[in-house]
């Protein structure tokens, strides 16, 4: 599959996405373009976009773009909040189908009781 990062997501990450050919907004000359466009690019291109903005799906009406999204909920855009989710990341990008989002789920950081 070919698959784009989003500019919000560390392009280290490419590098656990094995087995897929991967490229990055900014490796694509794509970094200012906002995100409607940017699908529409991207589903020319790309199988599958990731992307950390949780916004997207609100923001966009993804059926209307033949590109698997995978939307990743993690504690933050960080590289070590974004790498365990990396086996889950791998079954949505292969299960994805165009004009849908995926969501992924990461750690939840927990209340601490007081005392």
């Amino acid at each position: 599959m070919k698959v784009l990062l989003d500019e919000c997501v560390d392009w280290r990450l490419a590098r656990d996405i094995v087995g897929h050919d991967v490229k990055t907004a900014r490796q694509m000359g794509w970094t200012t373009i906002k995100n409607g466009e940017l699908l529409e690019l991207a589903a020319n291109h790309f199988d599958v976009f990731v992307t950390v903005d949780r916004n997207l799906s609100f923001q966009q009406n993804l059926a209307s773009f033949s590109i698997a999204v995978v939307i990743i909920r993690a504690k933050s855009n960080r590289l070590a909040d974004l790498r365990p989710l990396t086996p889950q990341l791998l079954e949505a990008i292969k299960s994805g189908r165009a004009g849908a989002a995926k969501f992924i789920e990461g750690e939840r950081t927990a209340a601490r009781e007081p005392g």
